[in-house]
């Protein structure tokens, strides 16, 4: 067959072939098989399908759409009137129940952006489904979870990006390789900020809105009664704030700030050794009716947790750092990184370092780029995986209520059976994670 009319899973998998034999594959779609110059045709293009699109995942979507190399196939959505709306915008199909997008052939890649306590299920049955995946981060709610969605990757050869996007930020990439190069010498201490945990809920039923099918919204957790503040992601005060859900603002906005901290210091496979509290008792709290989170965020970031690496550099709380990034503290000075700003002080450390550096929007273009080379994104699974295990680490820390030791080569914590219990949790059938992957 001649390379002019190669079809679309004939050339990835001839890229991903090449990539393995250790040949160089072609970032972009080779002119051979586009329907017109620069562009490709429709069913030359990399079929992507939303899980889950709501709030955070639209946005997604639609960066992957925008891309030639793309093109909608399906949406699934458990609010039905939702996706439909998300379906009739890109021109193609809605379903409810995630496993018929699986079962689609016309469907090469996912985007997921469901709530956290889905996120690793769906995952894993793309992946067995042989399809590529970006999923919204932090990409678990345990531990143990993240383990199971690596090991699913690396066997089915699925390219996963976390939606860490600063790690496809060009400002916060220099930084971090400024630091990881001895930029800054030695990092003896690093502040970050104190990041919330969740809470309990307990609020109200209401009628479950026509279209909605609320039972598989509670998937793996046990059935509760519909609230409209606890199915939206943030409000008064939404799913995020919630355990089972999420594990709050420490991995909500922790898998920004804690990521970029793991990324500076070269710890992308591996994680701090101690974790510790100091302060009063964690004390959750439980909301019955409809309020914002800053109650609950205010009494759920006590105690304050520390973490240390093998190398000595110690992780400690302040009250004024940023949510997406922290302040590294060297020999030759302190830099501060945030989503897409780096500063240093002194001012000469990062002056000509970031001298016209720009960010773009290029995190959903990574993946694409990747699904078509086969080669591991910026935000791999592995990555992704690590990055929320220090999040998780943190509450786990604030819920014992003592010094816990870690060992991230085999993530657990030795002689602690009570800690370990944190690493994983009991899931509603018929929501298990398959036991054979």
């Amino acid at each position: 067959m001649s390379e002019q009319r190669l079809s679309r899973r004939q050339f990835l998998h001839r890229s991903a072939a090449a990539t393995a034999a250790g040949v160089a594959a072609p970032l972009l779609i080779p002119s051979g098989v586009l329907a017109a110059p620069g562009r490709p045709g429709a069913n030359d293009r990399i079929g992507i399908a939303g899980v889950g699109i709501g709030r955070q995942g639209s946005g997604d979507l639609a960066s992957a759409l925008k891309d030639a190399r793309s093109r909608f196939i399906v949406v699934a959505d458990i609010n039905l009137p939702r996706g439909e709306e998300t379906a009739k915008k890109h021109k193609g199909k809605a379903v409810q129940d995630y496993r018929k997008v699986l079962d689609n052939k016309d469907v090469d890649a996912i985007i997921t952006a469901t709530p956290e306590h889905w996120r690793s299920l769906i995952c894993i049955h793309a992946c067995q489904a042989g399809k590529d995946i970006y999923a919204e981060k932090p990409m678990t709610v345990t531990i143990r979870e993240g383990r199971r969605m690596v090991e699913a990757v690396r066997k089915y050869e699925r390219i996963f990006q976390v939606g860490s996007q600063q790690r496809s930020m060009a400002v916060d990439q220099k930084a971090c390789e400024f630091i990881r190069g001895g930029g800054l010498g030695k990092i003896g201490k690093i502040s970050y900020w104190n990041y919330p945990s969740p809470w309990e809920c307990e609020l109200p039923g209401e009628p479950v809105p026509a279209g909605l099918d609320w039972d598989m919204w509670c998937g793996p957790t046990k059935i509760v009664p519909y609230h409209p503040e606890l199915y939206i992601p943030r409000g008064k005060p939404g799913w995020l704030s919630f355990r089972p859900y999420s594990g709050g603002e420490f991995t909500g906005w922790g898998a920004h700030g804690l990521d970029m901290i793991q990324y500076a210091l070269g710890m992308d496979e591996s994680g701090p050794v101690e974790i510790w509290t100091e302060g009063p008792k964690f004390t959750p709290l439980t909301y019955s009716k409809p309020e914002s989170s800053a109650r609950g965020n205010t009494i759920t970031n006590k105690p304050n947790v520390f973490f240390r690496y093998a190398n000595g550099t110690v992780l400690e709380p302040v009250e004024k750092a940023p949510h997406f990034g922290a302040y590294f503290h060297g020999e030759k000075g302190t830099m501060l990184i945030d989503r897409g700003v780096a500063t240093s002080t002194p001012v000469e450390l990062a002056k000509d370092l970031l001298k016209g550096v720009k960010n773009t929007d290029s995190h959903v273009k990574n993946w694409l780029d990747c699904i078509i080379s086969r080669k591991k994104p910026n935000g791999d699974v592995e990555i992704g995986h690590r990055s929320a295990t220090v999040c998780h680490l943190g509450n786990i820390a604030r819920w014992v209520g003592r010094k816990l030791r870690w060992d991230p080569i085999k993530e657990t914590f030795p002689d602690d059976a009570e800690a370990n219990q944190h690493l994983d949790r009991v899931r509603r059938k018929p929501y298990d994670l398959p036991e054979t992957l």
